[in-house]
């Protein structure tokens, strides 16, 4: 069972990070900063700039921390925040299958990360090495209500930053 974690644990973990890296520094042909940010802002995440340095991040660094298997809930759960905006944002719409840009390719990395945060990182991990005990149903609900909270609200808070005031005294905000 420690080699299917461990396999699981990298796979999915280097497939987030591969994905913040295409945001934050554009390799493997991915956008940049400049690129994502443009991106967002058309799909209502404002400031483009600022979701974007957010949602790179939280890709890249909650990708490395499930890959090592460290804090292991707490990288599930921002890694189901940066999913559930992308659903929200880009792929709801579209239906379920990735083909059509659904979101189906989306619901089997958040249930991948959930699974991972109930499971536990296993023993060949550094949640193990350092004797973190953060494991179990409790540890996975958590992450799982963290993360579709704060997706939620990093998409709830992009829209509202370009919604102009409804207060004729206060500045329109774009």
């Amino acid at each position: 069972m420690e080699l299917a974690l461990l396999v699981l644990r990298l796979v999915v973990g280097l497939t987030f990070a591969a994905h913040g890296a295409q945001k934050l520094f554009g390799a493997f042909g991915g956008p940049g900063i400049a690129g994502t940010a443009g991106f967002f802002e058309q799909v209502g995440l404002r400031p483009g700039r600022l979701h974007a340095w957010v949602a790179g991040a939280a890709e890249f660094l909650g990708g490395l921390l499930l890959a090592l298997g460290l804090l292991t809930p707490f990288a599930a759960a921002v890694l189901i925040g940066v999913m559930t905006a992308a659903v929200l944002t880009v792929h709801l719409p579209n239906g379920f299958f990735n083909g059509q840009s659904g979101y189906e390719f989306n619901l089997v990395l958040v249930a991948a990360a959930f699974a991972i945060a109930g499971i536990g990182a296993g023993g060949w991990s550094l949640d193990a090495a350092l004797g973190l005990d953060l494991a179990g149903t409790g540890w996975a609900l958590a992450a799982l209500v963290a993360g579709l909270l704060g997706g939620l609200g990093a998409v709830l808070s992009g829209r509202l930053a370009g919604k102009p005031s409804t207060d004729p005294g206060q500045p329109h905000v774009t």
